[in-house]
């Protein structure tokens, strides 16, 4: 069990596990989370760890299906610039590897950005904390858990 698994439980929200067997070769973590669990992509969201203004991390939340908007999530953050932070910040700060990084759970939490396309969806997936885990829930609940907040942070 995941510490991400453990906090949706011991909150009471509803949600579900849903685990495949990753391909280690694979690199598209999400897309291939909706091939082999059947779930349209647009679903499955990507959990993203960016530096503001070269100090502050933060997580970013969009769709597999898109890319991060950098300046986008920067303005939410009110920041001046943001970046993509390195694979040694996001592990140390979040206690998961590149492809498994959940949103919940994290060793130090994070202020969290869920883009807004997420409200097209009674339920969105998002890693539970391993590849080829990933847990579904309502956004609003994935917002409560992360004391985030939505905005447009995505692009096609």
């Amino acid at each position: 069990m995941t510490p991400a698994i453990v906090l949706a439980e011991t909150t009471g929200i509803e949600f579900q596990v849903a685990a495949y067997k990753h391909d280690p070769s694979c690199t598209a973590y999400g897309l291939e989370a909706a091939e082999k669990l059947g779930i349209a992509a647009e679903k499955i969201f990507k959990t993203l760890v960016v530096k503001l203004d070269a100090r502050q991390l933060a997580v970013a939340i969009v769709p597999v299906t898109g890319n991060l908007n950098i300046k986008q999530m920067a303005k939410a953050m009110q920041a001046k610039k943001a970046v993509m932070a390195d694979a040694n910040e996001v592990q140390r700060s979040t206690g998961y590897v590149l492809g498994g990084v959940s949103p919940l759970g994290q060793k130090k939490p994070l202020s969290t950005v869920l883009d807004s396309s997420a409200e097209n969806h009674d339920l969105i997936y998002v890693s539970a904390g391993k590849r080829g885990l990933e847990i579904a829930l309502a956004p609003k609940d994935l917002l409560t858990l992360t004391s985030g907040f939505m905005a447009a942070i995505a692009q096609s």
